[in-house]
Order: structure tokens, then sequence, then C-alpha cells
């Protein structure tokens, strides 16, 4: 049962959620764009950079791994406020101590903010994508991918500038953090507090039921053959948030602001692919078009990493990557989707598995990178988006006979 609301009442919700993708994407690109000029401002090595990433990606997983029952306490809508509050603090603490107090702790301490808040708001804003997916009865869920990639590209372009015309990043950062809080309480205000209980019962599911059926889809094995395939798409866009603009600058010989550029136009292609994603979906299939994908985000990396400074193929290698990463985690939320009766749960489960290698596997780049190079080291995601295509079967729509069953074994094992 779904809570009744008018066509304006949806508009706005639909409307609201568009705008918490963006700001999602809007923070994360503002970080990953300048990253170079942190690097120099607190004087550290790539090693250190990982050893922060790898602080802001615990928190995120612990903000995942929290999220759900969050969730099962708040509702989405209160927990989506106080998340967006938290990461918006956090991107300003981020630049405030890079450039005003050259303070590594500060900075930390605004990644775990940024990185808790984001982790809890990415399974949030999913879980409410796909009711709103369900409402209208057709595949949008890569069009509110394509605004967290909109919110990439605003914030890579932002960025650009700001490296370009020399902001420092105290300025750059509060001033997105600041429009980030804005946002969160204009998204508040039009989020629908709507409780959606079991199918078969008009009587709302009680929080020990709800973590019951959240715990309980970790032992469906199409869910960890969906996790693949989100897994090495996720890696491909997490490492490429966090690591494309320098390796421009430290493998191709690049300025930051071109290092900037390129993730912008990593963005740009990732956002088209999304706009479009819907029909391409309808008219070949999940499986089809998770597959061409793969190859191409395996391709467009191999070429930005051969491209040996050579500009044009860095860039059309960033291109194809974007191109390649853009719909295997809206793709993989969709599948997970499929039964209504467990889709919060099943979504949430896949997003842990996606948020994982999206924010946890950048810092592991990082750390390899000090001994065998950056560009070396994206070698790695060549071989997981390769892995991503062998186990693109998962994403099959389920018969009817699935639905709402505890073991998937024939959905999550065709490739």
């Amino acid at each position: 049962m779904h809570t009744v609301l008018s066509r304006a009442q949806f508009v706005r919700w639909r409307a609201a959620i568009f705008a918490i993708f963006l700001a999602s994407g809007l923070s994360i690109a503002t970080w990953a764009s300048r990253v170079p000029d942190i690097k120099v401002a607190l004087e550290i090595d790539k090693a250190q950079v990982g050893l922060l990433l790898l602080g802001m990606g615990i928190a995120s997983i612990i903000g995942i791994s929290s999220s759900p029952a969050v969730m099962a306490r708040t509702g989405a809508r209160l927990g989506m406020l106080i998340s967006m509050l938290m990461f918006g603090v956090g991107v300003t603490l981020i630049g405030v101590g890079a450039n005003v107090l050259g303070s590594v702790p500060v900075v930390l301490l605004g990644l775990v903010m940024f990185g808790f808040g984001n982790g809890c708001l990415d399974v949030m804003m999913n879980v409410e994508a796909t009711a709103i997916e369900q409402r209208m009865g057709k595949t949008i869920l890569p069009v509110f991918h394509a605004f967290f990639s909109f919110g990439t590209v605003i914030g890579a372009g932002l960025g650009a500038v700001a490296a370009r015309f020399g902001f420092d990043v105290a300025t750059h950062a509060s001033t997105i953090g600041i429009v980030i809080i804005a946002l969160a309480f204009l998204c508040f205000s039009a989020v629908p507090q709507h409780e959606q209980p079991a199918p078969e019962t008009d009587t709302p599911p009680s929080w020990g039921e709800r973590m019951h059926t959240a715990l309980e889809v970790w032992r469906e094995p199409r869910i960890w053959a969906l996790g693949i395939v989100m897994l090495g798409m996720s890696f491909a866009e997490g490492g490429a948030n966090d690591w494309l603009a320098l390796g421009v600058v430290e493998g191709h010989g690049g300025a930051a602001a071109v290092g900037a550029a390129a993730l912008a136009v990593f963005s740009v292609a990732m956002t088209a692919v999304r706009l479009i994603g819907g029909p391409l979906v309808d008219r070949f299939g999940r499986v089809t078009v998770l597959r061409v994908l793969g190859v191409t985000a395996a391709a467009g990396i191999a070429l930005f990493i051969l491209a040996n400074g050579n500009l044009v193929l860095v860039f059309t290698g960033a291109a194809l990557w974007g191109v390649g990463a853009s719909l295997g985690f809206p793709l993989g939320m969709s599948a997970a989707a499929d039964d209504p009766a467990k889709a919060a749960a099943r979504v949430s489960a896949c997003a842990t598995i996606g948020y994982v290698a999206f924010l946890g596997g950048p810092p592991i780049l990082g750390l390899i990178s000090e001994h065998i190079g950056l560009l070396n080291t994206l070698w790695v995601l060549v071989a997981l988006a390769a892995l991503s295509c062998l186990f693109s079967g998962a994403a099959r729509p389920l018969r009817d006979d699935e639905m709402s069953t505890p073991a998937m074994r024939s959905a999550g094992t065709a490739v």
C-alpha cells in the first residue's frame, strides 16, 4: 500500500529526489576535482591521500550499513535531511582544514562527516527513487542517476574554474556546503512521510520485522551476483571521481585545470548515457546493455592508461570510461527492485555492495599506486569491468514465479 498523493505532490516528491541526487554528485565532484590542490596544500603524498580516502570510505560504509536501521526508525524523509546537513558541513570542513588551518586531522574529520552523510543518503535516495519508478511503471532510475551525474558535471566544472582562476579550496568548498544545506531544507518539505506496509496486510510492519527483511536478503545468490556487476562499475566510477584528475596531472603531465576538465568530460559522458538509458534498456534489455557498456568501460580505461601524454587520447579515454560506467549502478538498483515486496531491503543490500566499491575501492587504489604507479594501478579497473560483464545475466528481470522467494538460484547465475 502506497501513501495517497495528488499529482502535484508526486511531482514535488520526484523533483526533490532529483535535487537530492544532484546534491550528492555535486558534493563528491567538489572534493574530487580539488584533490590535487588539497594534496599540495597539506603537503602530503599519494599514500597519505589514500589514507584520507580510506577514512572517508570507512565512514561511508558505516553510513551505508546503518541506513536501513535509520530508515526503519525515522523514515527516509527525516533521514535524508540529517544526512545532507552532515555532508554539507563535512564539505565545508574539508576546505577549511586544507587552506585555512592546513590540518590533516580537520580534513579527515570533514571527510568522515562527508562520507557518513553521503553513505546514508545514497541508500535512502535510491530506495525513494525506486518507489517513484514503481509508481510510474517505466524505467526512469537511470534519469535519477543522470541528475547525480549532473551534480558531478557541475561540481567538476566549478572545480576546473576554481582551479584555473586560483580560488582556494576553502572558499570553493564552503560555498558548495552552504548550497547543499539550503537544498536539504527545500527538499525535506517536498518529500512525503509515507509508509509502505507488507503487501499481505494493511498493518505497517514493526521495526524488528523490517530489520529481519533487510538482513534476510543477504542470503540470496542473485543479490551477490548483482553486487559483482555493481562492484565492477562502481569501482570504475569511484576510481574516476577520486583518481582521474590526479592521473592526468601525474601520469600524463597535465595541469590541475586539465585534470579537472578531464573529470568533467567523464561526467558529461556518463550523464548523457544515463539520460537515454531508460529507452535503451526498454529496447535491448538490461543484460545486453550492461555487457556492451562493460566492454566500453574496459576499453576507455585502457585507452586512458596508454595515452602516454596525448591529451586527445586522454579525453577520449575519459569519455569512453564515463559511457561504460554509466548504467551499472542504476540498472543494478532497478534489478534489485523487481519484486516490490522486498524492494527496499534488496536495494539497500545492492547499494551497500556498490558503495563499498565506490567509496572503499579508491583508497585501496591509492595505496597500490605508491608501489606500481597510478596509471598501472588503473588496470585493476579494467579487470573489474570485464568481471561485471561475466555476471550481467543477474540483471535479467524476475519471472512471476520468482517473486518474493528467498532463494534466487536461477536468476543469479545466468550469464
